[in-house]
């Protein structure tokens, strides 16, 4: 099933400012709370894509990538969990609570989350280089991260046990309360607890493996799908796997940057391929048909009598697809006419007497293009 347009989710203009994403996904959100709509999978899930078209747009750097390549760009239409699509309860609560101040009781999560910090893993970056074919077809690539994971022994809870207490400094809350009077009255400050770290809990005996930080570091492989059409630069991102983060929090994003091969005979043009094909000045004049690279294989093109050097030829819908799937470019082959530099005594008679024919005689008056004119004749 298509994604639905992350501006259309929040019902904004692609020009809406940041104080405009934030109120629309306010609104959409207090309206699909999971504590207004108990039981109701459909607020859920609305409440989950607003969440999820929230944390892209008001990321200055996801929001660019997503106006620029669509859902492809923060990975939703790769699948395999990448983009927002990943997001869970817990996701939404940790990292949006702070928008809805004193609704639901000042707390977003409900009760059960209290004013306790959940903890973020941080996010990894990796480079994957992808040749034109990759690119052209899409592909699905493994790699090795080491990267910080849950502990099997603790389960990622850091205790031995699996137990906690309630932290003593904050009595459970997460934030140390303080009130000071000033001669504007009395003044009120609230700062994380130094003694969990804003956990509002403590661990009560540490894990022998992790030492009571719930995560250790190992080698993973993981499973990328990467859609055809991407570009050199291009970031995509894998919710959820970064980084675990300490004593049961919210992973971090796995961030895959797009490197490409060079080809040895093609070179990219946005989503066109360019090939220089190189013939004889006999094969220009009489015509031939000669083989050339694809992308993916090789195909026969003809030569018609009396070509120019520096014409462009196309095979259509033989270049590279968009990323948001708005068709496929052409390969553009630009014929060079090769000039023999060592000829024998009989080849020079035998041109001699073609430079005598007015037929080879070159038009001063034909004014012939340059070759990124004629490019341009196809990109535009």
């Amino acid at each position: 099933m298509a994604k639905r347009d992350y501006y259309e989710i929040l019902g904004i203009a692609k020009n809406a400012s940041d104080d405009e994403i934030k109120k629309a996904y306010r609104k959409l959100a207090i309206k699909y709370h999971p504590d207004k709509n108990p039981d109701d999978k459909q607020a859920e899930e609305k409440f989950k894509e607003a969440a999820e078209a929230y944390e892209v747009l008001s990321n200055p750097e996801k929001r660019q990538r997503y106006d620029q390549f669509g859902h492809a760009g923060v990975g939703g239409a790769a699948g395999g969990g990448f983009g927002g699509g990943g997001m869970n309860m817990d996701d939404i609560f940790s990292q949006f609570g702070d928008i809805f101040g004193g609704a639901f009781g000042g707390s977003f999560g409900g009760g059960s989350r209290g004013g306790r910090r959940v903890s973020r893993g941080t996010n990894l970056r990796v480079k994957v280089k992808l040749s034109l074919q990759d690119i052209a077809n899409g592909v699905e690539k493994k790699i090795k991260v080491n990267k910080h994971v849950a502990c099997k022994t603790c389960h990622g809870s850091g205790a031995k046990n699996g137990q906690y207490e309630t932290c003593r400094t904050c009595n459970g809350s997460g934030v140390i309360t303080r009130v000071q009077q000033t001669i504007l009255g009395a003044m009120q400050t609230q700062t994380t607890c130094g003694t969990c770290h804003g956990e509002g809990r403590i661990v009560k005996d540490k894990c022998n493996t992790c030492h009571g930080d719930g995560i250790v570091r190992e080698e993973e492989v993981i499973s990328i799908n990467i859609p055809a059409g991407v570009s050199e630069g291009m970031q995509l991102s894998m919710s959820g796997k970064g980084n675990a983060a300490p004593r049961g929090g919210i992973n971090g994003d796995l961030l895959i940057v797009i490197e490409e091969e060079e080809h040895p005979h093609l070179k990219r043009e946005g989503n066109h391929v360019i090939y220089q094909l190189h013939i004889s000045f006999p094969d220009a004049a009489l015509g031939t048909t000669v083989e050339v690279p694809t992308i993916d294989a090789k195909a026969k093109i003809k030569i018609e009598p009396g070509t120019q050097s520096g014409k462009v030829l196309r095979l259509k819908g033989k270049g590279l697809p968009d990323v948001n799937s708005y068709g496929r470019g052409d390969q553009l082959i630009e014929v060079s006419i090769f000039t023999p530099t060592h000829l024998t005594s009989d080849e020079k008679k035998t041109l001699e007497q073609f430079k005598a024919s007015k037929n080879f005689e070159p038009n001063p008056n034909k004014k012939e293009k340059g070759f990124f004119d004629r490019m341009k004749e196809y990109f535009d």
